[in-house]
Order: C-alpha cells, then sequence, then structure tokens
C-alpha cells in the first residue's frame, strides 16, 4: 500500500526572474510537502540559490507566485519579508553573531517565548543536535562543524514550516562533512518541517534528499526521486552529472548504436543520427580472460587504483576492436590487475544510455 501524502507546504509555480536581462530562473515550479528533503542541484551559476531566494522572499520574480502553507506569499502583488514567511534559512557561512553565546544565538529568533522559555527551548534544540554542552561558549572558539550544528539548531528552535539551506556543507573539510550531514539529516526528519536545501554536489544530494530537482541554465530539466534520476536519467546532462562517465559517440544504424562490449537500443533515435553513449564505471563487468571468449569485448589494463571502497581501472580497448577508446570501471573492494594485461568486459544495459549528440552542450 502507498504511504499517505503529504501536504506540498512550501510551492513555487512558473516562477521568472532576470538580472539586468540576464535570466537566472526560467519558469521554476516545485513543491516540498511536509517532512520531506528536496535538493536543488546543478552547477555553478544554473539559478539554484536565485531559486531559493525566491523561496525566501529576498528576491521578488518578474512573474510567479510562491505559497507557503496554503497562503500566498510572493505574486504580483504581495511580497511577505522573510520573517514573516514562518521560515528558517541556514547559509554556507552560518552567519552567527559572535558577540553573542550559542545559547543565545539559537534563543536570538524566539521572539515571540518568555525569556525564561526561549532559553530553555534553546538548550533543548541544542541537546537535540549535540551541542548541549557549548551553551554558554562564543562562536569564534568553535569548530567549522560545531558552527553548523549550532546554525541549524537557531533554524529548527522556532519550529518553522519551512527551512532552506544554501550549500551549508560546503565549508566543512571532506571527512567532517559526511558526520555533520549525517546528523542533520536526522535532525531535519525530525522537525517534520520542509526543507529546501541548494547543492553542486550529487552524492551529498542522493544523501539528503528524498527528491532532487536538476537545474540547468535556471531551468529544472528533473525532477524525481534519487534512485530515478540516476538510473532514468531524462538526457546525457543528467546522466553525467551523477559521478563520472564513460562518452562514446557513434552513429545509430537499424535502430541501435555499437559498442566494444555489443549493441545497444538507440530508442527514439532515427538511422543517420549521432548519438552519444554515457556508460557509468560500474557498467563495465570485468574478469579474467576466458578460453572460449566471452559475449563482450577485451580490453587492456593502463593503471589500477584501490580508492577504499572501490578500485578504478583504466582500460584502453584493444586495436583489432576497431574502437581506439580509454574508458574507466570501478570495482567493488581491491581488484587491481598488472599493467598491460588484458581483461574480458561484460556491459550492464541498465547502466548505459544513448542520446542525441546535439543535447549536449
Amino acid at each position: 500500500m502507498a504511504g499517505t501524502v503529504q501536504p506540498r507546504i512550501l510551492e513555487i509555480e512558473d516562477a521568472r526572474l532576470a538580472y539586468d536581462g540576464v535570466v537566472a530562473v526560467d519558469g521554476v515550479s516545485l513543491g516540498v510537502a511536509k517532512g520531506e528533503v528536496v535538493c536543488l542541484l546543478g552547477p555553478s551559476g544554473c539559478g539554484k540559490t536565485s531559486v531559493l531566494r525566491i523561496a525566501a522572499g529576498l528576491e521578488r520574480p518578474q512573474s510567479g507566485r510562491v505559497r507557503i502553507g496554503g497562503a500566498v506569499v510572493t505574486d504580483s502583488r504581495t511580497l511577505v519579508p522573510p520573517e514573516k514567511r514562518g521560515v528558517a534559512l541556514v547559509f554556507q557561512d552560518y552567519a552567527l553573531f559572535p558577540h553573542l553565546t550559542v545559547r543565545d544565538n539559537v534563543a536570538y529568533g524566539l521572539t515571540d517565548m518568555p525569556q525564561k522559555a526561549r532559553g530553555e527551548r534553546a538548550n533543548a534544540v541544542l541537546e537535540k543536535v549535540g551541542m548541549g554542552a557549548w551553551a554558554d561558549a562564543y562562536p569564534h572558539i568553535l569548530s567549522g562543524g560545531q558552527q553548523q550544528r549550532v546554525a541549524l539548531a537557531r533554524a529548527i528552535a522556532p519550529q518553522p514550516k519551512v527551512i532552506l539551506m544554501d550549500e551549508p556543507f560546503s565549508g566543512l573539510d571532506a571527512r567532517l562533512r559526511d558526520t555533520v550531514r549525517d546528523s542533520t539529516l536526522h535532525v531535519l526528519k525530525q522537525s517534520g518541517a520542509a526543507v529546501l536545501m541548494v547543492t553542486h554536489d550529487s552524492e551529498e544530494a542522493m544523501f539528503m534528499a528524498d527528491r532532487i530537482c536538476v537545474m540547468r541554465q535556471g531551468r529544472v530539466v528533473q525532477d524525481g526521486e534519487p534512485e530515478a534520476l540516476y538510473c532514468q536519467p531524462r538526457d546525457a546532462f543528467v546522466a553525467g552529472f551523477f559521478g563520472e562517465v564513460n562518452r562514446v559517440t557513434t552513429t545509430v544504424r537499424n535502430g541501435q548504436v555499437q559498442t566494444p562490449f555489443g549493441p545497444l537500443p538507440a530508442k527514439g533515435l532515427p538511422d543517420g543520427a549521432m548519438a552519444e553513449i554515457i556508460i557509468r564505471p560500474e557498467a563495465l563487468r570485468v574478469s579474467p580472460p576466458r578460453p572460449n571468449g566471452g559475449t563482450g569485448g577485451t580490453v587492456e589494463v593502463t593503471a589500477a587504483r584501490l580508492l577504499g571502497r572501490t578500485s578504478l581501472l583504466h582500460l584502453t580497448t584493444l586495436p583489432r576492436t576497431g574502437y581506439d577508446l580509454h574508458l574507466h570501471a570501478r570495482v567493488p573492494g581491491r581488484y587491481l590487475p598488472q599493467e598491460k594485461s588484458t581483461l574480458d568486459v561484460e556491459l550492464d544495459s541498465s547502466q548505459a544510455f544513448v542520446f542525441p549528440l546535439e543535447a549536449v552542450k
């Protein structure tokens, strides 16, 4: 039985925003439900932060509408200020007040509560994010990860309907980032708020999000659950944004394209059209050469590197295959064949995609 569909707390409808004639947001529509984490994912300059600023009330779009809890907060006649929207903002730099203690930073926005209740609420939220012992400290003595947790505590303390986060983990080193975003996800889920988060990191988006909106040049080009975007990308841009890929340019013949490891269907592409094949590194399944050969192809190993949980193989197609390609394969665990050794390769067609070449810019 399908789960109960939660109402959308944040709704953005056909928002368009231009700065001095340069379009930043081009007809974006999206919604975030209660308790849902949605990530805006895309390269720098694609309009992610502009969408977040529209949701916050920091920017007024030239057209479009924003609703929070069903009430219109932005349209052609309305612009409710950020502090009246019931939203919380978490920025890249955390924006903590240096002259206030951690407790006072968290309590700062609780203006509708008595003084004692503000302190109690701040203490309770700090305990939730693991910063209770630092309540009397000042921000300058905290690490980046600790400051991020204080900023999160300040955001959830007023129990907002919506939390907006702009690259909240970008200032942290890789090891700390993994730990902090894990604890952040649990706190956000417990809060029950609708969360809209901006990131350019596809792995981070897949870790944090219930749903991802991939943006390009001011538009949402695909919106869906992380698994759907990874396994069923709409175009080459989306496929390539979720990690490294191998790219092969070819021509459609008889409704299919040829690879060194066998044919793939080219659905919807006419014969003679130029196509690009996107092959994920994990789609290349390697094995020692079989005595009678395999159904795939043969490659030569040019390098093999252990990357921790996986091994990365640099492979070159052999001249007799008729291809001159350098490819990467990713194998679980430790697998380090000798350089210049040969391997058989089978292609997992579920992780290989065919798109029109002109779709790639």
